[in-house]
């Protein structure tokens, strides 16, 4: 096992790395308030949270990453564009798995703003590519902003798109969604009586509220079964960059929703060759990252070591912008950004 000491030096240096980049140095607080956290990124990292009660603060969370507190500060200060870098400790329940860490240290490459947000996600990728160039990693790309096009393309309900969008992060409960959606929905029970003893925590007029709203989308025509493949053949496409490109513009031919997302994806790949990223060889999946990388809404990556099936990626990241704008409002900037870890960087190093 690594020293932790040899991971905070090898820590310290990656950080440097980023500053000659010209990023400002980001410091933050292990114990952070748990109510933005959960506001922000849903229920779903509780389970996945350290948590603890402070009688005057109320509810706290070890520090499950930087990205958050870093929004909230830059929003706080007023800043248009900002670059930042951090190193430091982050906590991660893992109930699943007792081989992988529950604390260790990321070190992060954060950039908001920017005039064109292609050219920040190439520069974030491309500076992680050259750092971990001599470990042999395989790069794995994807674009969440595919599917959320294909969602907002949708003729359906606001509802039901919203339901979609919720559960983008969740392939199963997704899918369901999807089949739900294609059936004609059956009317709901309504109570007999006006009268009778209430159970449980909701009103009469909650339940009269919610039936009222199943009436309401029962009402709403069922998706067509051609537009349920379609998404399922655009979350299937796979491969190298430039045969995924291809792929997707014939998909597009049948679902022109996500022709603005291809087009954006094709000038990120252009920008990401310009910088010398070898794009032809470069793997890209539409629904990479689906499980793993919430609140990214659209280029995502991660660098994976093949001959440790085993480890968690080594390093990943992605553009955040509607995390930003959930922070600040009309205030909130695109951003993108990326985290490494030292400590699987320096064991992969060894050879172990």
């Amino acid at each position: 096992m690594t020293d932790k000491s040899d991971i905070r030096v090898e820590a310290y240096r990656l950080r440097a790395l980023f500053e000659a980049r010209g990023a400002e140095v980001f410091e933050t607080d292990v114990l952070q308030p748990a109510g933005a956290l959960l506001d922000l990124y849903g229920e779903d990292i509780r389970a996945r949270a350290f948590t603890t009660h402070d009688p005057l603060r109320g509810e706290m969370m070890l520090r499950p990453d930087f990205t958050l507190p870093l929004v909230q500060r830059h929003v706080a200060e007023g800043r248009a564009n900002g670059c930042y870098t951090y190193a430091g400790e982050v906590f991660r329940r893992q109930e699943d798995d007792p081989d992988r860490d529950a604390e260790y240290l990321q070190v992060g490459y954060e950039i908001f703003g920017g005039e064109v947000s292609v050219e920040a996600d190439a520069e974030v990728f491309a500076a992680f590519a050259e750092i971990l160039a001599p470990l042999g990693l395989r790069p794995a790309t994807g674009d969440t902003g595919l599917l959320r096009a294909a969602i907002e393309g949708l003729e359906t309900s606001a509802a039901r798109q919203a339901a979609l969008m919720h559960h983008l992060w969740r392939p199963r409960r997704f899918r369901d969604l999807l089949i739900r959606y294609g059936q004609v929905m059956p009317a709901p029970e309504s109570p007999d009586a006006p009268g009778g003893i209430e159970i449980g925590m909701r009103t009469r007029e909650e339940v009269a509220a919610r039936l009222a709203a199943l009436e309401r989308e029962r009402s709403v025509p069922p998706l067509d079964a051609g537009v349920i493949r379609l998404i399922d053949t655009l979350l299937g496409i796979r491969g190298q960059a430039p045969n995924a490109l291809s792929e997707l513009r014939e998909t597009a031919s049948a679902l022109p929703s996500i022709l603005p997302a291809i087009e954006l994806l094709a000038a990120r790949f252009a920008a990401l060759d310009a910088l010398g990223v070898d794009v032809d060889s470069l793997d890209f999946e539409v629904s990479y990252g689906r499980t793993t990388l919430e609140y990214y809404d659209g280029f995502v990556f991660g660098f994976f070591a093949d001959r440790r099936p085993d480890l968690p990626p080594v390093a990943s990241g992605g553009r955040y912008d509607a995390l930003s704008r959930a922070i600040g409002g009309v205030d909130g900037r695109p951003a993108v950004g990326g985290v490494l870890r030292p400590g699987l960087m320096l064991s992969l190093g060894s050879g172990s």
